[in-house]
């Protein structure tokens, strides 16, 4: 009896566990479609871009790039070279021995991006982080997010969730389908969850002023 009772708990958990996957996988998808953009010409223009970053090597061992990080580099280039951005924000993770913000900038400066347009944000720890810094720590209610379009589906929903007005530019993808499938979706449940309890940026700080 002990038996039947405990595989019909398991078997409700399951249920209970995918519906909620999918309920944030469509929820998260279909109310950010029209604020997603892939032309460069169709983008309205905006003040800043918030840059999202990630991990530039695939393999660091063979100092391979991370196809998403290219891809968003590129991006980003191709917004504020078509005057669509004035100012670039680089959010991402960073210890004493790995700086993701650091990189970003680095690689936007060589492709033409003046460094006085570029401002580091280095406590990005993950996608929540950085919406709220970008709210909380520069000061904007609006601007353009840089990412792949699932990472900007997610990062845009918790935007209209904050009542911040953002528009979101696709970058292209990369090469996991790891990561735009299963690990996505796993994120858009904890996002859930996060906006359920109000959960804040892991740190604030003084203000920084965008000119």
């Amino acid at each position: 009896m002990f038996g039947r009772i405990l595989r019909i708990g398991v078997i409700v958990l399951l249920l209970l566990i995918i519906t909620a996957i999918a309920w944030a996988d469509y929820t998260v998808g279909h109310t950010t479609q029209k604020q997603l953009y892939w032309d460069v010409n169709a983008i309205p223009k905006n003040k800043v871009g918030l840059l999202l970053g990630t991990a530039k090597y695939q393999d660091k061992a063979r100092r391979k790039t991370n196809p998403y990080y290219q891809n968003r580099i590129d991006a980003t280039v191709a917004l504020y070279m078509a005057g669509k951005i004035d100012y670039i924000i680089v959010s991402g993770d960073s210890t004493a021995f790995y700086n993701e913000p650091a990189l970003m900038k680095e690689d936007l400066v060589a492709h033409g991006i003046p460094a006085e347009h570029i401002y580091m944000d280095v406590a990005g720890f993950r996608t929540l982080d950085s919406i709220l810094r970008c709210r909380d720590i520069f000061g904007l209610d609006k601007f353009t997010i840089i990412s792949q379009p699932f990472h900007n589906e997610r990062a845009l929903y918790i935007c209209n969730h904050k009542q911040i007005t953002a528009i979101a530019f696709n970058a292209g993808n990369g090469n996991s389908f790891w990561d735009q499938i299963f690990r996505e979706k796993m994120a858009r449940v904890r996002m859930m969850y996060d906006l359920l309890f109000n959960t804040q940026a892991k740190y604030y700080g003084e203000r920084i002023q965008i000119l």
